[in-house]
């Protein structure tokens, strides 16, 4: 079956496109065909660099590095620092080149091919090591003032999987010295993280305070990796009775020195200063070699691909979701790449097999959650009241509130108690601004409820979740900073009590994975076109967005779109890329028959 135009457009226009937002399928059509530069031709993918060493047997290294930097959408170049002697068995024999071998390459590569991000693997010897570090440093000084430099991902490989020791001591001191001060992120596994501390990492809080540590060594960003269980020791010490949880699931800890993304300072779930727990569904598979490579690689290309959308692409292009890649959503999308590698890993000689190289994440089976509590199993987690899709059709027998086709966003109890006269009307959303004072808004928010109580509508609260506590209201609407005020003080516990619904604003690859992670009840994504209505520091997604997150959420999972739908041309256009209802504001309050604009909207959406 061949694939949806949205799947083949994705990679070009939602990674590389240079055209400006249009609302049409037949734009984006074109936009695919498009140049990234004026020339015409297919666009220019990111250069990613991949420094590390070769794999014979074809499973890791530089070999994996390229397959997943290619599958990933970016063009792979690469310098050798190694050449390893091995199979799917095990490493043989390890050669360095002479140093210089490797200078010619790395700075013959900066002369043509400059990267937008660069992996570096395998350090074999010192002197590798402060040659990296010197190129690293050389690279970053051509970068003119006012642009971004080439991220840098560090995978610190000193021993194989099979227990060889891949590096020396001197090895491992000057690449500390040299290379972690121009690393962006840290990306060691349970056992490298060991090493470079000097002790075992038996839980959660182990993993924590070690990856602290690291950050302390120089590096602005450390990913632990969780390919390895806490329960995988060195030593007979037993496995501690909270971490049984912990078994079924490859748990990855982030942890960042950069502040928050919102320039007020105000934190989200997914930002590396508070620490970030990436859950995915550990598989019962020995087929393996090479995850760590492909990881970094992966990071890496996805680095490149929101550099390169930064830089030459303009903000209201419709990809946003790519303009927003910086490094905790690059963590995200390699994550579920190389769970989808796992996933179909298969044995070609006597030891284990590869991981396979797959393409850019494309599925909720292997997409991750971010959770608050490491130690709890998903499913002792609490869901939100589900929500199901208008277009679902109940075959499970359940009753299951049913959201509606749209979603009317308001910010008056006057407005809300006019929406809830208008026939077909399900949910009204209330976002009151400018207004500090507590008794004022829940006055408002009282009176709200009021009134969709007596026509029979949901009322959903944006933001101020003790007001709709308090006024018994459907449900609360989260943004990203809401969501994490409201979890860090209790509140996501209140309104489980109250069984209440939630819904959450999502913009970027991690806030989709930190979405998922709370289970909500529906989850959002905006703006899709540019908007006025309100402030927003994401740019515009695009109906490619849409798509994307459609396929990466759960088939149960009602999508809301939200920004620029004014009119019920681009509600049909939004629900044709994957949207189950739509949120709209001007599409509404602006019309001049308003029971007219909700039924057009709410036919568009059919």
């Amino acid at each position: 079956m061949p694939r949806p135009l949205w799947s083949i457009l994705l990679q070009i226009v939602l990674l590389m496109s240079s055209t400006d937002q249009s609302t049409s399928l037949s734009a984006a059509a074109a936009a695919a065909t498009s140049a990234a530069s004026s020339n015409t031709g297919p666009p220019t993918p990111p250069i990613v660099y991949t420094i590390a060493a070769s794999d014979s047997g074809g499973g890791a290294g530089i070999q994996a590095d390229l397959h997943a930097i290619h599958s990933m959408g970016c063009h792979g170049c690469s310098a050798i620092t190694c050449l390893t002697a091995q199979n799917s068995c095990g490493v043989a024999a390890v050669h360095a080149p002479p140093v210089e071998f490797l200078r010619q390459q790395l700075d013959v590569l900066a002369d043509d091919l400059p990267p937008r991000a660069i992996k570096i693997g395998m350090l074999g010897t010192k002197e590798l090591a402060v040659e990296v570090g010197r190129f690293l440093r050389d690279i970053k000084s051509r970068v003119g003032d006012g642009e971004e430099e080439p991220f840098v991902v560090l995978d610190p490989v000193m021993i194989s999987t099979s227990g060889h020791k891949l590096i020396d001591d001197e090895a491992k001191a000057a690449m500390i010295e040299h290379v972690f001060s121009q690393a962006d992120v840290l990306t060691p596994n349970k056992f490298e993280a060991e090493a470079l501390l000097g002790r075992e990492l038996n839980s959660p809080e182990d993993v924590e305070a070690g990856a602290k540590e690291l950050l302390q060594m120089g590096v602005k960003a450390v990913l632990i990796k969780g390919g390895h269980s806490l329960a995988e020791s060195k030593s007979a010490t037993p496995l501690r009775p909270d971490l049984n949880a912990t078994v079924g699931y490859a748990h990855d800890y982030f942890l960042s020195s950069e502040p928050p993304l919102d320039k007020d300072g105000d934190e989200r779930l997914c930002d590396g200063c508070r620490g970030v727990w990436l859950r995915a569904d550990r598989f019962d598979s020995a087929n393996t070699h090479g995850t760590g490579c492909t990881l970094s690689s992966a990071i890496a290309a996805a680095l490149a691909m929101g550099h390169q959308q930064r830089d030459i692409v303009s903000a209201t292009s419709g990809s946003g979701a790519a303009r927003a890649i910086y490094t905790i959503d690059a963590c995200c999308l390699a994550k579920a790449y190389v769970t989808a590698g796992i996933a179909r890993g298969v044995q070609l000689g006597k030891g284990p097999g590869p991981v396979i190289h797959t393409e850019f994440p494309s599925s909720h089976f292997t997409y991750p959650s971010i959770v608050l509590n490491p130690k709890a199993r998903t499913s002792e987690t609490p869901a939100f009241l589900p929500m199901a899709k208008a277009s679902a059709k109940n075959t499970d027998g359940n009753d299951k509130p049913v959201l509606g086709k749209i979603l009317p966003i308001v910010d008056t109890a006057e407005w809300v108690e006019r929406l809830a006269k208008v026939k077909g009307m399900t949910d009204i959303q209330l976002r009151i601004k400018n207004e500090k004072d507590p008794e004022k808004i829940l006055a408002t928010v009282q009176k709200s409820q009021k009134a969709c109580e007596a026509a029979g509508v949901r009322l959903w609260i944006n933001d101020f979740w003790e007001a709709a506590v308090e006024a018994g209201c459907f449900g609360v609407h989260l943004g990203q900073e809401d969501l994490t005020r409201c979890a860090d003080n209790g509140g996501l516990a209140k309104l489980h009590e109250r069984k209440m619904a939630l819904g959450i604003s999502t913009h970027s690859y991690a806030e989709l994975s930190a979405a998922i992670g709370v289970r909500p009840s529906y989850i959002s994504l905006g703006p899709v076109f540019g908007t006025k209505s309100k402030n927003v520091a994401f740019d515009p997604q695009g109906l490619a967005t849409v798509f994307k997150w459609q396929e990466l959420l759960d088939p149960d999972m009602p999508l809301v779109a939200i920004g620029g739908i004014n009119d019920q041309d681009a509600a049909a256009e939004v629900k044709e890329a994957g949207a189950d209802c739509v949120a709209v504001i001007g599409a509404v309050t602006k019309a001049d028959d308003i029971d007219a604009a909700c039924q057009m909207l709410i036919d568009a959406m059919e």
